[in-house]
């Protein structure tokens, strides 16, 4: 009698863990299917269609252009001498472009990029850099300095802009 007992135990338990493994795989097949609704099928509608095949053939037209960016990857620090405002600047900066070919301009001449923004940089005025006129005239010259350089080393310069991604003084 109470071996009978025991198997009829055993049966819940293995039902119970039926159940489970079931609804597991039932919850796995629907995360899939949605999963993959969502990142093959998108939009059905047909505006959506429209606007991934117009840029497409925009870009066959002009080549490589649009936007683009180049992040210098290695922030510039600069340290100041006792006396200023500010002991240490850290900026890190990515520049804008209209070819995404250019950007190959600018990774061979990231040395000189790299030594002729540092160069401004020491020579900036870090109490003038608190205000937002002072972050935009740090941005005017490095820009102005980086058109120089992409002028003299290329045959086309393609910069559009310049922006801080981050700018610290301490």
């Amino acid at each position: 009698m109470a071996e009978v007992e025991f198997e009829s135990g055993e049966e819940k338990k293995s039902s119970k863990k039926l159940v489970i493994i079931i609804m597991a795989v039932l919850i796995l097949i629907g995360g899939g299917g949605a999963g993959y609704y969502f990142f093959f099928m998108g939009d059905t509608t047909g505006d959506s269609e429209d606007q991934v095949e117009e840029p497409e053939e925009v870009e066959e037209e002009s080549g490589n252009s649009g936007v683009f960016y180049f992040d210098l990857e290695k922030p510039f620090i600069v340290q100041f001498p006792k006396g200023n405002e500010a002991k240490l600047l850290q900026v890190s900066i990515s520049i804008q472009v209209n070819d995404e070919l250019f950007i190959e301009e600018l990774k061979k001449h990231e040395p000189m990029i790299r030594n002729n923004f540092l160069m401004v940089m020491a020579d900036t005025n870090v109490g003038k850099l608190k205000t937002v006129e002072g972050k935009e005239n740090l941005k005017t010259s490095l820009l102005g300095a980086l058109n120089k350089i992409m002028d003299k080393m290329s045959k086309k310069n393609h910069v559009e802009d310049l922006f801080f991604t981050a700018l610290v003084m301490q």
